[in-house]
Protein backbone atom coordinates (compact mmCIF):
# COMPACT_ATOMS: atom_id res chain seq x y z
CA UNK A 1 0.00 0.00 0.00
CA UNK A 2 1.36 3.34 -1.08
CA UNK A 3 1.73 6.61 1.57
CA UNK A 4 -1.33 8.34 -0.29
CA UNK A 5 -3.82 4.83 -0.35
CA UNK A 6 -2.77 4.47 3.63
CA UNK A 7 -3.35 8.13 4.22
CA UNK A 8 -7.07 7.67 2.05
CA UNK A 9 -7.42 5.22 4.56
CA UNK A 10 -6.86 6.88 8.20
CA UNK A 11 -8.98 10.26 6.59
CA UNK A 12 -11.66 7.16 5.25
CA UNK A 13 -11.91 5.59 9.14
CA UNK A 14 -12.14 9.33 10.62
CA UNK A 15 -14.77 10.51 8.00
CA UNK A 16 -16.79 6.89 8.87
CA UNK A 17 -16.57 7.92 12.71
CA UNK A 18 -17.72 11.82 11.64
CA UNK A 19 -20.93 10.66 10.61
CA UNK A 20 -22.07 8.51 13.18
CA UNK A 21 -24.08 11.47 13.94
CA UNK A 22 -26.27 11.75 10.91
CA UNK A 23 -27.44 8.22 12.08
CA UNK A 24 -28.08 8.96 15.42
CA UNK A 25 -30.09 11.63 14.88
CA UNK A 26 -32.22 9.86 12.46
CA UNK A 27 -32.96 6.89 14.65
CA UNK A 28 -33.82 9.41 17.50
CA UNK A 29 -36.08 10.55 14.88
CA UNK A 30 -37.90 7.12 14.77
CA UNK A 31 -38.35 7.44 18.30
CA UNK A 32 -35.00 5.35 19.67
CA UNK A 33 -33.31 6.16 22.97
CA UNK A 34 -29.66 6.71 23.18
CA UNK A 35 -29.39 3.01 25.53
CA UNK A 36 -31.05 1.50 22.60
CA UNK A 37 -29.37 2.97 19.75
CA UNK A 38 -26.29 1.94 21.58
CA UNK A 39 -27.38 -2.04 21.70
CA UNK A 40 -28.23 -1.65 18.03
CA UNK A 41 -25.22 -0.19 16.73
CA UNK A 42 -23.15 -2.97 18.52
CA UNK A 43 -25.73 -5.98 18.16
CA UNK A 44 -25.98 -5.33 14.46
CA UNK A 45 -21.91 -4.84 14.15
CA UNK A 46 -21.48 -8.32 16.24
CA UNK A 47 -23.49 -9.97 13.74
CA UNK A 48 -22.09 -8.26 10.51
CA UNK A 49 -17.94 -8.42 11.75
CA UNK A 50 -18.95 -12.20 12.60
CA UNK A 51 -19.90 -12.69 9.38
CA UNK A 52 -17.31 -11.01 7.81
CA UNK A 53 -14.40 -12.70 10.03
CA UNK A 54 -15.94 -16.52 9.79
CA UNK A 55 -16.22 -16.26 5.78
CA UNK A 56 -12.16 -14.47 5.75
CA UNK A 57 -10.52 -14.61 8.97
CA UNK A 58 -11.24 -17.47 11.35
CA UNK A 59 -8.06 -17.29 13.03
CA UNK A 60 -8.80 -13.90 14.23
CA UNK A 61 -12.47 -15.53 16.30
CA UNK A 62 -9.88 -17.33 18.46
CA UNK A 63 -9.20 -16.06 22.06
CA UNK A 64 -8.17 -17.63 25.25
CA UNK A 65 -11.10 -17.90 27.88
CA UNK A 66 -9.47 -16.06 30.69
CA UNK A 67 -8.63 -13.44 28.61
CA UNK A 68 -12.74 -12.69 28.28
CA UNK A 69 -13.08 -10.86 31.08
CA UNK A 70 -10.57 -7.94 30.05
CA UNK A 71 -12.54 -8.12 26.71
CA UNK A 72 -15.86 -7.84 28.82
CA UNK A 73 -15.35 -5.02 31.15
CA UNK A 74 -13.35 -3.16 27.54
CA UNK A 75 -16.68 -3.62 25.76
CA UNK A 76 -18.88 -2.56 28.56
CA UNK A 77 -16.59 0.62 29.60
CA UNK A 78 -14.60 1.81 26.71
CA UNK A 79 -17.42 1.06 23.98
CA UNK A 80 -20.48 0.15 25.84
CA UNK A 81 -21.05 3.03 27.83
CA UNK A 82 -18.89 5.46 26.27
CA UNK A 83 -21.09 5.36 23.25
CA UNK A 84 -23.92 5.67 25.91
CA UNK A 85 -22.71 9.01 26.96
CA UNK A 86 -21.70 10.18 23.92
CA UNK A 87 -25.39 9.53 22.22
CA UNK A 88 -26.92 11.11 25.04
CA UNK A 89 -25.24 14.16 24.95
CA UNK A 90 -26.23 14.49 21.30
CA UNK A 91 -29.60 13.85 22.48
CA UNK A 92 -29.93 16.63 24.47
CA UNK A 93 -27.58 19.29 22.44
CA UNK A 94 -25.82 18.96 18.95
CA UNK A 95 -23.37 16.36 17.02
CA UNK A 96 -20.81 18.97 16.89
CA UNK A 97 -20.48 19.39 20.82
CA UNK A 98 -20.93 15.65 21.52
CA UNK A 99 -17.75 15.27 19.28
CA UNK A 100 -16.08 18.09 20.76
CA UNK A 101 -16.44 16.09 24.20
CA UNK A 102 -14.58 13.45 22.96
CA UNK A 103 -11.44 15.48 22.38
CA UNK A 104 -11.30 15.77 25.72
CA UNK A 105 -10.22 12.48 26.11
CA UNK A 106 -6.28 13.11 26.34
CA UNK A 107 -6.83 15.14 29.29
CA UNK A 108 -8.18 12.46 31.09
CA UNK A 109 -5.27 10.45 29.75
CA UNK A 110 -2.49 12.91 30.43
CA UNK A 111 -4.02 13.61 33.89
CA UNK A 112 -4.62 9.52 34.76
CA UNK A 113 -0.94 8.87 33.06
CA UNK A 114 0.32 11.63 35.88
CA UNK A 115 -1.47 9.96 38.48
CA UNK A 116 -1.23 6.68 37.74
CA UNK A 117 2.60 6.35 35.75
CA UNK A 118 4.09 8.93 37.10
CA UNK A 119 4.60 10.81 33.54
CA UNK A 120 5.61 14.41 33.25
CA UNK A 121 3.52 17.05 32.60
CA UNK A 122 6.01 18.65 29.59
CA UNK A 123 5.39 22.51 28.40
CA UNK A 124 3.87 20.83 25.12
CA UNK A 125 1.27 18.90 27.35
CA UNK A 126 0.53 21.76 28.89
CA UNK A 127 -0.15 23.79 26.60
CA UNK A 128 -2.53 21.26 24.85
CA UNK A 129 -4.65 20.77 27.80
CA UNK A 130 -5.07 24.96 28.45
CA UNK A 131 -5.81 24.77 24.41
CA UNK A 132 -8.95 21.84 25.04
CA UNK A 133 -10.15 23.59 28.07
CA UNK A 134 -10.72 26.61 26.51
CA UNK A 135 -11.76 25.31 22.96
CA UNK A 136 -14.30 22.93 24.84
CA UNK A 137 -15.45 26.14 26.99
CA UNK A 138 -16.15 27.54 23.61
CA UNK A 139 -17.23 25.23 21.73
CA UNK A 140 -19.94 24.14 23.80
CA UNK A 141 -21.08 27.65 25.17
CA UNK A 142 -19.72 28.39 28.41
CA UNK A 143 -18.22 31.61 27.00
CA UNK A 144 -18.40 34.40 25.61
CA UNK A 145 -21.86 35.58 27.65
CA UNK A 146 -24.54 34.65 25.32
CA UNK A 147 -23.48 31.65 23.46
CA UNK A 148 -25.17 28.48 23.47
CA UNK A 149 -25.54 27.01 27.12
CA UNK A 150 -26.22 23.97 27.71
CA UNK A 151 -26.95 21.88 31.08
CA UNK A 152 -24.96 20.61 34.08
CA UNK A 153 -26.38 17.42 33.48
CA UNK A 154 -25.12 17.88 29.56
CA UNK A 155 -21.49 18.47 30.47
CA UNK A 156 -21.40 16.08 33.19
CA UNK A 157 -22.33 13.18 30.73
CA UNK A 158 -19.78 14.95 28.02
CA UNK A 159 -17.10 14.83 30.39
CA UNK A 160 -17.59 11.47 31.16
CA UNK A 161 -18.00 10.75 27.04
CA UNK A 162 -14.62 12.07 26.83
CA UNK A 163 -13.42 9.88 30.14
CA UNK A 164 -14.86 6.58 29.01
CA UNK A 165 -13.25 7.26 25.43
CA UNK A 166 -9.64 7.54 26.90
CA UNK A 167 -10.27 4.31 29.23
CA UNK A 168 -9.67 2.52 25.60
CA UNK A 169 -6.34 2.56 25.39
CA UNK A 170 -5.49 2.27 29.10
CA UNK A 171 -7.69 -1.39 29.15
CA UNK A 172 -7.31 -2.41 26.11
CA UNK A 173 -3.37 -2.49 26.64
CA UNK A 174 -3.46 -5.56 28.72
CA UNK A 175 -4.61 -7.27 25.73
CA UNK A 176 -3.58 -5.58 22.60
CA UNK A 177 -0.08 -7.08 22.39
CA UNK A 178 -1.95 -10.69 22.28
CA UNK A 179 -4.87 -10.14 19.49
CA UNK A 180 -4.97 -8.39 16.41
CA UNK A 181 -7.48 -5.19 16.21
CA UNK A 182 -9.62 -6.90 14.30
CA UNK A 183 -10.36 -9.55 17.83
CA UNK A 184 -10.16 -7.33 20.13
CA UNK A 185 -12.62 -4.70 18.45
CA UNK A 186 -15.08 -8.22 17.93
CA UNK A 187 -15.40 -9.31 21.67
CA UNK A 188 -15.40 -6.17 22.52
CA UNK A 189 -18.59 -5.12 20.40
CA UNK A 190 -19.92 -8.70 21.66
CA UNK A 191 -19.44 -8.02 25.12
CA UNK A 192 -21.15 -4.61 25.02
CA UNK A 193 -23.72 -6.20 22.80
CA UNK A 194 -24.00 -8.72 25.85
CA UNK A 195 -24.36 -6.04 28.24
CA UNK A 196 -26.98 -3.32 27.01
CA UNK A 197 -28.89 -5.63 25.44
CA UNK A 198 -31.20 -7.26 28.30
CA UNK A 199 -32.06 -3.70 29.30
CA UNK A 200 -32.51 -1.84 26.30
CA UNK A 201 -35.89 -3.12 25.58
CA UNK A 202 -35.13 -2.35 21.62
CA UNK A 203 -38.13 -5.42 20.85
CA UNK A 204 -40.59 -2.38 21.75
CA UNK A 205 -40.08 -1.50 18.22
CA UNK A 206 -39.99 -4.70 16.43
CA UNK A 207 -43.05 -3.01 14.33
CA UNK A 208 -40.97 -0.55 13.10
CA UNK A 209 -38.01 -2.90 12.39
CA UNK A 210 -40.26 -4.54 9.87
CA UNK A 211 -40.57 -1.50 7.61
CA UNK A 212 -37.18 -0.64 5.26
CA UNK A 213 -36.94 3.03 6.14
CA UNK A 214 -35.11 2.62 9.18
CA UNK A 215 -32.85 -0.11 8.62
CA UNK A 216 -31.01 2.77 6.71
CA UNK A 217 -29.63 4.69 9.49
CA UNK A 218 -29.05 1.15 11.35
CA UNK A 219 -27.25 -0.78 8.77
CA UNK A 220 -25.23 3.34 8.20
CA UNK A 221 -24.25 3.11 12.08
CA UNK A 222 -23.15 0.13 11.94
CA UNK A 223 -21.38 -0.99 8.73
CA UNK A 224 -20.01 2.74 7.82
CA UNK A 225 -19.60 4.18 11.57
CA UNK A 226 -18.52 1.01 12.86
CA UNK A 227 -16.88 -1.70 11.11
CA UNK A 228 -15.87 0.47 7.85
CA UNK A 229 -14.22 3.33 10.51
CA UNK A 230 -12.32 0.51 12.43
CA UNK A 231 -11.54 -1.28 9.24
CA UNK A 232 -10.07 1.55 7.42
CA UNK A 233 -8.07 3.24 10.05
CA UNK A 234 -6.51 0.05 11.58
CA UNK A 235 -5.49 -0.57 7.83
CA UNK A 236 -4.37 2.79 7.41
CA UNK A 237 -2.29 2.42 10.78
CA UNK A 238 -0.42 -0.37 9.21
CA UNK A 239 1.13 1.90 6.93
CA UNK A 240 1.16 5.35 8.47
CA UNK A 241 3.06 7.02 11.48
CA UNK A 242 1.05 6.88 14.35
CA UNK A 243 1.36 10.84 15.23
CA UNK A 244 0.46 11.30 11.80
CA UNK A 245 -2.68 9.11 11.95
CA UNK A 246 -4.15 11.27 15.31
CA UNK A 247 -3.50 14.68 13.30
CA UNK A 248 -5.69 13.11 10.61
CA UNK A 249 -8.30 11.36 12.63
CA UNK A 250 -9.28 15.40 13.50
CA UNK A 251 -10.86 14.68 10.02
CA UNK A 252 -13.89 13.14 12.40
CA UNK A 253 -14.33 16.73 14.15
CA UNK A 254 -14.80 18.36 10.73
CA UNK A 255 -16.79 15.95 9.32
CA UNK A 256 -19.30 15.91 12.43
CA UNK A 257 -18.86 19.97 12.75
CA UNK A 258 -20.06 20.45 8.75
CA UNK A 259 -22.89 17.62 9.23
CA UNK A 260 -23.95 19.57 12.62
CA UNK A 261 -23.87 22.80 10.93
CA UNK A 262 -25.34 22.12 6.64
CA UNK A 263 -27.16 18.93 6.97
CA UNK A 264 -29.00 18.83 10.58
CA UNK A 265 -29.13 23.01 10.90
CA UNK A 266 -27.89 22.96 13.91
CA UNK A 267 -26.67 26.08 15.06
CA UNK A 268 -22.71 26.89 15.42
CA UNK A 269 -21.50 30.05 16.05
CA UNK A 270 -18.05 31.56 15.47
CA UNK A 271 -16.92 31.16 19.04
CA UNK A 272 -17.68 27.77 18.59
CA UNK A 273 -16.10 26.81 15.38
CA UNK A 274 -12.93 29.27 17.10
CA UNK A 275 -13.31 26.48 20.19
CA UNK A 276 -13.19 23.62 17.44
CA UNK A 277 -9.96 25.27 15.91
CA UNK A 278 -8.02 25.36 19.53
CA UNK A 279 -9.20 21.46 20.11
CA UNK A 280 -7.50 20.52 16.71
CA UNK A 281 -3.97 22.60 17.86
CA UNK A 282 -4.23 20.47 20.72
CA UNK A 283 -4.36 17.01 19.22
CA UNK A 284 -1.23 18.53 16.98
CA UNK A 285 0.23 19.43 20.34
CA UNK A 286 -0.44 16.34 22.14
CA UNK A 287 1.59 14.28 19.17
CA UNK A 288 4.26 17.07 19.12
CA UNK A 289 5.03 16.60 22.83
CA UNK A 290 4.48 12.68 22.32
CA UNK A 291 7.16 12.43 19.75
CA UNK A 292 9.70 14.54 21.98
CA UNK A 293 9.44 12.57 25.06
CA UNK A 294 9.90 9.35 22.71
CA UNK A 295 13.32 11.20 21.58
CA UNK A 296 14.14 11.50 25.31
CA UNK A 297 13.63 8.23 26.67
CA UNK A 298 14.78 6.64 23.25
CA UNK A 299 17.34 8.65 21.84
CA UNK A 300 19.39 6.24 20.14
CA UNK A 301 17.01 4.50 18.08
CA UNK A 302 14.84 6.02 15.04
CA UNK A 303 11.32 7.25 15.85
CA UNK A 304 9.96 8.16 12.40
CA UNK A 305 7.55 5.93 12.65
CA UNK A 306 5.84 7.72 15.64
Amino acid sequence: MNSAVAYACVIGGAACWGVTGLFVQQLYGYGFTPWQVVTARLSLSSIILFLVLLVSAREYLKIRLRDFPYFFVLGVVSIALFNWFYFAVMERATVAIAVVFIYTSPIFAAIIARIFFKEKLTPQKGTAIVFTIVGCALAIGLFPAGGVSITISTLLLGLLAGLFCSSYSLIGKYISGLYHPFTMTFYAIVAGSIFTLPTSGIWEHHELLLTGAVWIPLLGISIVSTIFAYIFFTLGLYYVESSKAVILSSVELIISVVISFYVLNELLTGWQAAGIALMIGSIILTVVSFQRRVKQLYPEKDISWQ
